[in-house]
């Protein structure tokens, strides 16, 4: 982290040109190296991030070279301009308040079986000795996770799997990797990680058109994708066979029917965006709330507060909304440690990023989010730990530092779902479980890994 800290702190931009070697064999005896180079321009100040992310017309997302063999070339997270709008359109509803409650059901039973299993893992497996938490969170988030995305047509011994899996794909993702699929590489294991959770989300589109065309209830993302489908297609056949339609039964929003892999295509992105993101922000408020008892103390409170004094009272929007501190909690752990610290584009064209400036074609351009989070004019003592600065601080004001979830027309779509669901997870946690962190002299400090997460897995003893 500090080599990142050293280069935000070079000037409002910076480059840096990163390198692969790879040794090919040409014969049995001889092998040639291969060098590729790939030119990044950094954007670490505040505005010369939201410059970046503002300028469509100049630049696009991209991750990394592999990253269209591993999400496939025809996702919609490479389209660009009007198609990406477009295709944007019709997933908006799928994050609505009433949307949303939806889904907080499913979410509550996958907190509900693994707080058990947490409980279960320390002190029956373990004997209350502290464990590494770390890859267990990352199964929880994958859980509750697909539970949202696809309901219960992905069966619950699924989860570690695809858990474990992304792994895999987090990995092959990484910019320093060869840009080509080698056998027995990162890339390699990556794509075939990839191909299995493709194939069954594909599937479970499958089950959801079947369930949803015979009146199924909308329990998931992707029954709620593929009803407004289905009810897209009816109200086109009626307009096709001259039938009188009222307006108030045209679909807010027409859509067409999406293929199984397509549907597949989309949820996967979902997941990509969500499950290292929210394994690192649910790592971090599990370790900052046992180190400031004090805090986890208020969250209780609160939590106990909105249930009426009844701990099993099931959350619902009405009791999330009602949780102001421990919104505050959450969104002080995504400012003091974004799990997502830069984001990839590449520039289509020449990129006048100053009037001294341009930015080749082809290179990579990286807004920066830490600076812009931790930014002392901004926010005072940037460096602390305090929920409290978004009660009775100025940290809400500060919108356009705000940049956990990007902005411009790319822009985190399931930013209020991600926020509402580390409340209810934290919440809920509150009201079950007790835990302590056994510390180390790198708690504190910082891995990244696609995300950020403390350099030694938080050892916790629920």
């Amino acid at each position: 982290m500090d080599e990142y800290k050293a280069k935000w702190a070079s000037g409002e931009l910076s480059c840096v040109s990163v390198f692969h070697k790879y040794a090919t064999s040409t014969t049995r005896t001889r092998k040639r190296l291969m060098d590729v180079y790939r030119f990044v321009v950094i954007a670490s100040s505040r505005d010369m991030a939201r410059k970046v992310f503002n300028s469509p017309a100049f630049v696009k997302p991209c991750v990394v070279d592999v990253a269209h063999k591993l999400l496939r070339p025809t996702n919609w997270v490479f389209m660009d301009g009007r198609a990406h709008v477009d295709y944007r359109k019709g997933l908006n509803g799928l994050f609505t308040r009433q949307a949303l409650e939806t889904y907080l059901p499913g979410q509550e039973d996958v907190y509900e079986k693994y707080f058990a299993k947490f409980v279960e893992i320390s002190q029956k497996e373990n004997n209350g000795k502290p464990i590494p938490f770390m890859p267990i969170f990352r199964e929880l988030m994958c859980a509750v996770s697909c539970r949202t995305f696809v309901g219960h047509y992905l069966a619950d011994s699924a989860f570690k799997k695809i858990a474990d899996d992304y792994y895999k794909i987090t990995a092959a993702l990484e910019l320093v990797n060869f840009p080509i699929i080698i056998p027995f590489t990162r890339t390699y294991y990556g794509k075939k990680a990839a191909d299995m959770v493709l194939s069954e989300f594909a599937i479970c589109a499958a089950k959801s058109k079947a369930r949803m065309a015979a009146g199924g209830d909308i329990t998931c993302i992707m029954d709620g994708w593929v009803k407004s489908m289905l009810e897209s297609e009816k109200y086109r056949e009626k307009v096709a066979k001259g039938i009188t339609v009222e307006d108030s039964e045209k679909p807010a929003m027409l859509l067409r029917v999406f293929s199984d892999w397509e549907i597949s295509q989309t949820i996967f992105t979902f997941l990509f965006a969500s499950q290292d993101a929210t394994s690192s922000a649910s790592t971090w408020l599990f370790q900052l709330m046992a180190d400031r008892p004090e805090i986890l103390d208020r969250v209780r409170e609160e939590n106990l507060a909105v249930r009426n004094g009844d701990r099993d009272q099931k959350f619902s929007m009405d009791i999330l909304e009602k949780m102001t501190y421990t919104r505050a909690v959450v969104k002080e752990t995504l400012r003091y440690r974004p799990p997502v610290i830069m984001v990839p584009y590449v520039a289509k064209k020449d990129f006048p990023v100053t009037e001294n400036y341009t930015a080749p074609k082809g290179s990579m351009v990286i807004p920066s989010v830490w600076p812009a989070l931790h930014d002392p004019e901004v926010y005072s003592a940037p460096d602390t730990f305090d929920p409290e600065r978004w009660i009775s601080g100025d940290a809400e004001k500060a919108v356009k530092n705000w940049l956990v979830f990007g902005t411009g027309p790319h822009y985190c779509l399931g930013q209020t779902y991600a926020q509402l669901n580390l409340m209810a997870m934290i919440g809920k946690a509150s009201m079950h479980l007790d835990w302590k962190h056994h510390i180390t002299p790198l708690s504190e400090d910082i891995k990244v890994f696609a995300t950020i997460f403390p350099m030694v897995s938080p050892f916790l003893t629920p």
